[in-house]
């Protein structure tokens, strides 16, 4: 029912910033919630950042605060990553997901999710 497609990811150095995005066809995107996850090599994935269904809230790991900003554009079906000052432990697989009701950590809580897009963070 529910496409979510993430891009934006590549190889980077460390310091750098990369902006990710998340888009879906689907016209009922502005009753979501939004949250991105991340799953590095040999770690569980693990939440990044939410967004509410209005924009007007937002959450982050402590580990991506003052870093990461989370955003979204309803009309136009599309949620950003926007990452800057970039580590080597930043790399990972990022996902977005999609959930009726309000946003959270909890992976398990998301109904929705795209397939992952790869970002490499090198020293």
């Amino acid at each position: 029912q529910v496409e979510l497609v993430e891009s934006g990811g590549g190889l980077v150095q460390e310091g750098d910033s990369l902006s990710l995005s998340c888009t879906t066809s689907s016209r009922t995107f502005d009753a979501f919630a939004m949250g991105w996850f991340r799953r590095a090599p040999g770690k569980e994935r693990e939440f990044v950042a939410a967004i509410s269904w209005a924009g007007d809230t937002t959450y982050y790991a402590d580990a991506v605060k003052g870093r990461f900003t989370i955003s979204r554009d309803n009309r136009k079906n599309t949620m950003w990553l926007q990452m800057s000052s970039l580590r080597s432990n930043d790399t990972a697989t990022y996902y977005c997901a999609a959930v009726i009701g309000p946003p959270g950590g909890q992976w398990n809580e998301y109904s929705y999710w795209g397939q992952g897009t790869q970002v490499t963070v090198s020293s």
